[in-house]
């Protein structure tokens, strides 16, 4: 049976910390990520498997 993964939208965009490009690094399950809008966050989630709760 698959595990179901549900993340907080608002919880995930907290995690995500300004970077020195005008970015932001976001960490999720190990995998960092310097994305350019917080927007891009749910993809990622996603990605990893996860359904977002807003």
């Amino acid at each position: 049976m698959d595990t179901v993964k549900t993340a907080l939208f608002e919880t995930l965009i907290e995690s995500a910390t300004p970077n020195d490009c005008g970015g932001y690094t976001f960490t999720l399950e190990g995998k960092t990520y310097q994305i350019k809008d917080t927007l891009e966050i749910s993809k990622i989630a996603q990605e990893h498997g996860y359904i977002i709760i807003y």
